[in-house]
């Protein structure tokens, strides 16, 4: 299972790295990660639960910062400020998500620990 996703004020777990595939590679269906070369099935399991963990960490990673675009977008200071409705719309949301990532977003901006143990604001 993926590690909580830390607050502002403490430190990253480094996932494993993410390497990018050969264009080659990538168009092979059957390829993944290198892992379908692997052959011993602990090795498999180790690379396969690394990838995991990273791919996690990176979802909770780019959902805060979703977060905190939603509620730049939705800033009442800005002259051009968008609606739920219109956030829900450009991230393909429902109106009522797109409010809980506002408000998940203005809680990443100051900095407070909300007591979630994950980046989803649900």
């Amino acid at each position: 299972m993926a590690e909580p996703t830390p607050r502002r004020n403490e430190p990253r777990l480094r996932p494993a790295p993410l390497l990018f595939e050969p264009a080659e590679a990538a168009g092979d269906p059957e390829h993944f990660f290198d892992l379908e070369s692997i052959e011993d099935p602990r090795a498999l399991l180790a690379r396969a639960t690394e990838l995991t963990q990273a791919f996690r960490a990176a979802a909770d990673r780019a959902v805060e910062f979703q977060a905190i675009a939603a509620a730049q977008l939705a800033d009442p200071r800005r002259f051009d400020r968008l609606t739920p409705a219109d956030i829900a719309e450009r991230a393909e949301w429902t109106e009522d998500y797109a409010k809980k990532m506002v408000e998940f977003g203005r809680d990443l901006m100051r900095g407070e620990p909300d007591g979630r143990t994950s980046a989803d604001p649900l």
